[in-house]
């Protein structure tokens, strides 16, 4: 390991490389260790490709919004919510956001999870292949599709 004394070898490595605005991955830590039981959960089958072979990512930041999990790849967000999103105006401004940067948006009950978790890993699964193309609204979620290129994601998010 190189030293730090003045001979310019380690110096600025106090500077980031990132490409994300200042403060954001100590927002997203933030978030992560605030998470409640159902997004761990919903974690624990999510980490590690373990569904599809997909990589999800925890509190993805997407300009200035944060999303519970992001499947890049495929372009889909994972939002978890409790009552207090019940039809916010704020996760609707969200959501447009998102779909302005190619991703669609799944919300889930945070008590689905708790109680039916493998039938919400199945819907996401569906989401992921592709099975579900089209706008749902139903009491127990709620999927905003976007369609979009394979390439759209990755050019268009902002990771600042």
């Amino acid at each position: 390991m190189a030293s730090r004394s003045g001979d310019g070898v380690g110096e600025g490595a106090h500077e980031t490389r990132s490409r994300r605005k200042t403060g954001t991955t100590q927002r997203a830590r933030k978030l992560r260790q605030g998470d409640n039981q159902a997004e761990a959960l919903l974690w624990l089958e999510l980490k590690a490709r373990k569904l599809g072979g997909y990589k999800f990512t925890r509190q993805f930041s997407i300009g200035p919004y944060y999303a519970d999990f992001c499947c890049r790849e495929k372009g889909l967000v994972v939002e978890i919510d409790g009552h207090q999103h019940a039809d916010s105006s704020y996760d609707h401004r969200r959501d447009d956001f998102m779909r302005a940067q190619g991703y669609s948006i799944l919300r889930v009950w945070s008590h689905e999870i708790l109680k039916h978790r493998t039938s919400v890993c199945e819907t996401i699964l569906a989401a992921l292949d592709g099975r579900l193309a089209e706008n749902i609204t139903a009491p127990d979620l709620r999927f905003v599709f976007t369609p979009h290129s394979p390439d759209s994601i990755s050019s268009k998010t902002d990771l600042s």
